[in-house]
């Protein structure tokens, strides 16, 4: 079960546009962060994923977007119910052959 998000949408990307535009003003990325952190009311980690996510969003940094992460979990979704109605098509396949084999014995 997800849990409800403290930080609206809004927040967040204010919270990532403000790590990008003072990212030179610091040492590091990680120094940004908690610097800016706490003006947003969140612990550091938090930020740095949003960041994270953002800029693999953006294609700044390798790895699945969120949008095709979505797209997977949707896809994978219906291959499970594709499976399990071709598994119930199955069972009744096999069931309706068995009876027109019982209803030819008894004739």
């Amino acid at each position: 079960m997800k849990k409800a998000n403290k930080f609206s949408p809004e927040v967040r990307e204010r919270a990532v546009r403000m790590v990008q535009e003072h990212r030179g003003a610091y040492p590091s990325l990680w120094a940004a962060i908690e610097s800016i952190a706490p003006k947003i009311g969140c612990v550091p980690q938090t930020l740095h994923e949003w960041v994270r996510k953002h800029e693999v969003d953006t294609g700044q940094r390798d790895r699945v977007t969120s949008d095709e992460r979505e797209r997977v979990k949707a896809l994978e979704r219906e291959v499970k119910e594709l499976r399990r109605a071709n598994e119930i098509l199955k069972l009744a396949s096999a069931f309706f052959a068995q009876a027109e084999l019982d209803r030819r014995l008894k004739s």
